[in-house]
């Protein structure tokens, strides 16, 4: 019993870390029109990879997302997204000019445009 709770102990401290969001320039959108190559709906956090094309030339970009339990009260499944979507996808780009940023919202194909969080109710008064 006792090694089981000293294996736990140094367990719980790895799977409660969390990385930090100073990566990502959030004073910065990036707008980016492509093809889904990959949606991956895990925990802690889900991801877009977007086939991107310019001059001829195609480039991955990664979005990572906040977790599957904030994006199903956003109205998210996990069939939102599908391989060969065409959609325009906003986010905060990486720091370091990789292909890469924190993600802000999509727009799909018929035009929904979808973020991370619900949207507030209508005529709910802001709280002070």
């Amino acid at each position: 019993m006792k090694k089981l709770l000293v294996a736990l102990c140094l367990l719980v401290p790895g799977l409660m870390a969390h990385h930090s969001m100073a990566g990502f320039d959030r004073t910065q959108s990036k707008t980016l029109e492509g093809v889904v190559k990959d949606f991956a709906w895990q925990n802690p956090h889900a991801w877009i990879e977007l086939e991107v094309t310019a001059d001829g030339k195609t480039t991955l970009w990664n979005f990572e997302m906040t977790a599957p339990a904030y994006l199903v009260r956003a109205g998210w499944k996990k069939t939102t997204l599908k391989p060969g979507d065409k959609v325009t996808v906003v986010g905060n780009p990486l720091k370091t000019g990789e292909p890469g940023a924190l993600f802000v919202s999509v727009t799909l194909a018929n035009g929904t445009k979808m973020g991370e969080r619900a949207a507030p109710a209508a005529g709910k008064a802001a709280a002070k």
